[in-house]
């Protein structure tokens, strides 16, 4: 026996759709520890079925429960399970072709990404300061400054809503997403023209800081293949990240781009009027942002087709197993 991941459902079921809802809880492989209690829900009014489900029979589950019309009338409510130490937990990973670790559950993508999307005030004031962050370790020279900007930095939330909205097609979430990335980077680099304005007249910082050879950060206004290479790689581990539920690799890829770095080279150099560098960041900044973009499509377009050709597997194992019983 071994302790396992699983998802928790809550369906409330109005008192006709219940039997069916039950009855495609009961018949999927990838259900376990099934409850049902008559008459419990009072709003809205109906049955509440509880029920474990696999991460990798998750997305199949509550596809189906949608075709239902289940929450139209009812609810469905979902919240992961770390531990669930139990034999049935055991079979039913075991019948459920796929990896729990590798199972991508849509609505939990598409819910988590689309929080993502709002251009709250916390959004804007962490790519403001990121930017600004980053636009000191432009002057300075220091990595150190430029790496806790890109830890700061919330774009890749937008840019995951944006590749997801655009798989899915929902042109509302891109547009949302877009508007996202264009205000906040738009913000930002204005704030931080202002701040490299204000230092330098504090004496703090000025314009030979920015001419002066930086060998350790001037990769950031100077694009090239290996732009390329970056972004596309971070935008595949973003996506891997995100839909496996291993958040603690985001960090890594936070590193690994120079989004925010680029847009803080834009705006310091155009502080300074020195516009061949502002011009470089500017095209390093769309490189990385295209490519994660290009990266995150193509990463999910392969877990989608990968996943429907498992969930034909299960309903090719069920179909023969009800004739085997027939």
């Amino acid at each position: 026996m071994r302790g396992r991941a699983v998802l928790h459902l809550r369906v409330i079921a109005p008192l006709d759709q219940s039997p069916a809802v039950i009855d495609l809880l009961a018949a999927d492989p990838g259900v376990t520890h099934l409850a049902v209690l008559p008459g419990a829900a009072r709003q809205p009014e109906g049955d509440l079925i509880l029920c474990d489900v696999v991460r990798e029979r998750a997305d199949n589950v509550l596809h189906g429960l949608q075709e239902l019309g289940v929450e139209a009338r009812g609810g469905i409510a979902a919240d992961d399970v770390e531990l669930t130490v139990s034999r049935a937990a055991d079979r039913a990973a075991a019948e459920a072709p796929g990896s729990g670790a590798d199972a991508v559950v849509w609505d939990e993508v598409a819910a988590k990404t689309g929080e993502q999307t709002e251009l709250s005030a916390t959004y804007l004031v962490l790519i403001v300061v990121a930017t600004m962050i980053a636009g000191i370790g432009v002057l300075l020279d220091q990595p150190i400054l430029i790496v806790g900007a890109m830890v700061v930095g919330p774009e890749f939330g937008p840019l995951a809503a944006l590749c997801v909205a655009l798989l899915r097609r929902r042109p509302a979430v891109v547009g949302r997403s877009v508007q996202a990335l264009v205000v906040g980077f738009l913000a930002a680099m204005l704030a931080t023209v202002l701040s490299t304005w204000v230092l330098t007249l504090a004496g703090l910082v000025d314009r030979d800081m920015l001419l002066a050879d930086r060998p350790l950060t001037d990769f950031i206004w100077r694009p090239d293949a290996l732009s390329w290479v970056v972004g596309l790689l971070a935008g595949i581990a973003g996506m891997l990240s995100l839909t496996s539920k291993k958040s603690g690799s985001l960090v890594g890829v936070l590193i690994s781009v120079t989004t925010v770095p680029a847009a803080a080279n834009v705006s310091v150099a155009a502080a300074y009027g020195v516009w061949h560098e502002a011009a470089g960041s500017a095209l390093q900044l769309v490189i990385n942002l295209c490519a994660i973009v290009l990266a995150g499509l193509a990463t999910l377009g392969v877990q989608q087709t990968w996943w429907w050709h498992v969930a034909r597997q299960v309903r090719r194992r069920t179909a023969r197993s009800r004739s085997a019983g027939g």
